[in-house]
């Protein structure tokens, strides 16, 4: 199987938009607009649900990959990077270690008093 990366999709997608070729579902989706693309954001998004509500794990990692792919059009139609995403998730990361240890420190002064 050929190597994949995330960049390389985003890339893809990045000229996809630009070039439009024709008989291209990511040409069609970017044609039809944000309300197309956020529709089928929405739907990916029920269809990941209810494959894991489903225990179905083929059937979620099928939905999920899906889902990644049209919120990656989606980011791409509103000019959102995947550096973006990586600062939003490092933050968040970062927050959450932060606020972790915090809470250690105040369990442990707790349990000292």
């Amino acid at each position: 199987m050929a190597e994949f990366s995330y960049e390389q999709l985003y890339q893809l997608l990045e000229e996809r938009n630009r070039l439009r070729p024709e008989n291209s579902y990511t040409t069609y989706l970017f044609e039809k607009g944000l309300d197309k693309i956020l529709k089928k954001v929405g739907e990916a998004c029920t269809e990941v649900i209810i494959a894991a509500t489903d225990q179905d794990r083929k059937e979620t990692v099928y939905e999920i990959a899906d889902l990644a792919y049209h919120v990656m059009v989606l980011m791409v139609a509103q000019g959102i990077t995947l550096e973006e995403i990586r600062q939003e998730l490092a933050g968040r990361h970062v927050i959450d270690h932060k606020v972790k240890q915090e809470k250690m420190a105040s369990d442990q002064d707790g349990a000292a008093q």
